[in-house]
C-alpha cells in the first residue's frame, strides 16, 4: 500500500499547532488566589431577567491590579481597607465581575448558622452535643 502525502492546507493546518485556551481569571495571573485589600463596597443590580442588590467589592491585589469581586452570601462585615482572599469563578448575572471572595478568610468571616454548602461559606459543622 502507498502513503500518500499530505495536501497543502493538511500541511500548513498541522503546522499551526494546537490550540491555547484562553485564560479566564486574567487578574490573578496563574495563581489560584490572591490576598488583596478593599477599596470600594457597593451593590449592584444584575441584568435583565434577575431582580437583586448583589454585594460587590472593588479589590487591589497584592500583585497591584485592581478589579471587581462578588461578595457570597447574605451579611458581612465588610469596609474599605479589609484584607480579603480573592479567587477566580465569575458571576453569571453581574457583567464584569469575574472573581469571588473566600469567605472565613483574612477579614471575612463565614456566614453563623449556616446548613447546607457550609464549605462555600466558610461554616463549621454545628456539633449536637449531649
Amino acid at each position: 500500500m502507498v502513503m500518500s502525502r499530505p495536501n497543502i492546507n493538511q500541511w500548513f493546518n498541522k503546522s499551526k499547532g494546537k490550540k491555547q485556551t484562553k485564560v479566564k481569571s486574567v487578574g490573578l495571573r496563574k495563581c489560584p488566589q490572591k490576598r488583596g485589600v478593599c477599596l470600594r463596597v457597593f451593590v449592584c443590580s444584575p441584568k435583565k431577567p434577575n431582580s437583586a442588590r448583589r454585594k460587590v467589592v472593588k479589590v487591589r491585589l497584592s500583585n497591584k491590579v485592581k478589579l471587581t469581586a462578588y461578595i457570597p452570601g447574605q451579611v458581612h462585615r465588610l469596609q474599605e481597607h479589609s484584607q480579603v482572599l480573592v479567587r477566580g469563578g465569575r458571576i453569571p448575572d453581574l457583567p464584569g465581575v469575574k472573581y469571588r471572595l473566600i469567605r472565613n478568610k483574612l477579614d471575612l468571616e463565614g456566614l453563623p448558622g449556616r446548613k447546607t454548602s457550609r464549605s462555600k461559606y466558610g461554616t463549621k459543622k454545628v456539633d449536637k452535643g449531649c
